[in-house]
């Protein structure tokens, strides 16, 4: 005879845990995760400990996006406010008591050493949402004004360290959650313009705006050789345009079909810097190719189409920017990193989701990717 009440097995028991997991974006990440680990043990495998410590990155990404993925999204709303302040309160104390390397001061000591301004990724578009879902049914442009506010104080912040990059990052992740919550076209397209009129004059007149001794003002002289170098990297070709130039050499030299597996000459004989890091799309693209680089486009589009997807049906407001918000920044990461590679954007130190080392940057992705999947879950369960 049976027993009246069955002890339930361990499959029974761990199986809520991952009810109402989104399948197509998992296998996406899965996907993505599987091609980062390919590229990295081939460019890393004579680069020290690299493509074992970007796997247990790659390992702790995959733990903490699933510890996120269990928090429903009525607990990241509550977490919003905390978070944004602890981190404006340590970068504050980077600029207060920060460490120093190569110039910049972005990482504090407190225990460990950290980058607090990688916790504004997050943070930001919790803060804004969080916002935006106070004020849903009476938004007024002071509103918006606010959001501004609390998007450009930590901007500020970031940008003073200096970290262009990081504050370029920030400030997307803010601008999508204000753009979803219904910023009128009419304060959007006037900067697009003047931005794209300000591009066409540096292009135009940039022998006399890139001249030597040149002071750009609103630019530290770091950034504006960077741009500089960007319109023409050939001035320097063995100093400041050597990683743009070794980078479009990588990628030409691909063809349509790559080198090969672990067969890249401007990869292994070294001639790409930060190989690893963030010029690895030029050792991807070398090795694999057109159709690599394709295929790879298209695992980033099946992401990004996935999580819109999600934002789209998602419950609540706060959801649906959040969502939205975390998607696109997936989108800022692939397009910028492809883009200062491939020399069509300034080098500004932005890394391939997925593919690049670095485990700050990995742990972000995976926190980011683990709140796309609690607001996926949230709808499947109610649903259920």
């Amino acid at each position: 005879m049976a027993a009246v009440f069955d002890k339930p097995s361990l499959l029974q028991r761990i199986a809520p845990i991952f009810q109402g997991f989104d399948m197509p974006l998992l296998l996406g990440i899965l996907i993505m995760a599987g091609a980062g680990l390919v590229t990295m043990y081939s460019v890393g495998f004579d680069h020290g400990e690299r493509f074992a410590a970007h796997g247990r990155n790659m390992l702790i990404a995959m733990g903490v996006l699933f510890l996120v993925a269990q928090v429903p999204p009525q607990r990241l709303m509550s977490l919003a406010i905390p978070l944004y302040f602890i981190g404006l309160a340590l970068l504050v104390g980077v600029e207060l008591f920060g460490i120093e390397r190569k110039g910049a001061q972005r990482w504090l000591n407190v225990g460990v050493v950290i980058q607090p301004s990688e916790l504004l990724k997050i943070a930001m578009p919790l803060m804004l949402a969080w916002w935006f879902q106070r004020r849903e049914g009476q938004l007024k442009p002071i509103d918006f004004l606010v959001a501004f506010v609390l998007l450009g104080v930590p901007a500020a912040l970031i940008l003073k360290q200096p970290d262009l990059g990081t504050a370029l990052l920030v400030v997307a992740s803010g601008i999508f959650v204000i753009f979803f919550a219904g910023l009128s076209w009419k304060l959007i397209l006037p900067p697009l313009v003047l931005g794209a009129v300000g591009v066409v004059t540096l292009i135009l007149m940039e022998e006399q705006w890139c001249a030597p001794g040149v002071d750009w003002k609103v630019l530290r002289e770091y950034q504006r050789i960077r741009v500089c170098t960007l319109l023409d990297p050939f001035q320097d070709p063995l100093g400041k345009g050597f990683h743009i130039i070794q980078g479009m050499i990588a990628i030409g030299s691909g063809g349509i079909w790559g080198k090969g597996f672990m067969q890249g000459t401007q990869t292994h004989l070294e001639f790409i810097p930060e190989r690893t890091t963030d010029f690895i799309y030029a050792a991807f693209s070398e090795e694999f190719g057109l159709l690599g680089t394709l295929a790879l486009m298209t695992g980033f589009i099946f992401l990004i189409v996935r999580g819109l997807m999600i934002a789209l049906d998602a419950p609540t407001l706060f959801t649906r920017l959040l969502a939205g918000a975390l998607t696109l920044n997936i989108f800022v990461y692939a397009f910028v990193n492809m883009g200062m590679v491939s020399g069509i954007l300034p080098v500004v130190g932005v890394p391939l989701p997925f593919v690049s080392y670095g485990g700050t940057a990995m742990v972000t992705l995976g926190v980011g990717l683990g709140m796309l999947m609690s607001i996926a879950r949230s709808k499947r369960l109610m649903q259920t």
